[in-house]
């Protein structure tokens, strides 16, 4: 049961890893066109995302595997959050401005 459960989730984060690639892009695609500033947050913003998504699928693995623990997992963990602070700013600021 657990070994089916592992295919799901891996299944489940390649999926989450392609969208989040097409939204990256589909938005670069989009400044490529029309080259406004906005479209230029936006496009940076899904990549860091995307980043951050690769990140998490790394780290989960490791940190499942028993490789790291205590600090170093945190430590790991914190790294993984910084893409997604970075990529949600960036399309704070497509929209905002």
């Amino acid at each position: 049961m657990v070994n089916v459960l592992n295919a799901v989730l891996v299944l489940m984060r390649l999926i989450l890893f392609g969208l989040s690639l097409g939204l990256t892009v589909i938005s670069f695609q989009s400044y490529q066109r029309r080259q406004s500033q906005r479209l230029q947050y936006a496009f940076i913003g899904f990549a860091f995302i995307s980043m951050g998504v690769a990140v998490t699928n790394l780290s989960t693995q490791i940190g499942t595997s028993g490789a790291a623990a205590g600090t170093e997992l945190v430590l790991i963990q914190i790294s993984e959050t910084i893409p997604f602070i970075i990529g949600f700013a960036m399309i704070y600021l497509s929209l905002y401005r």
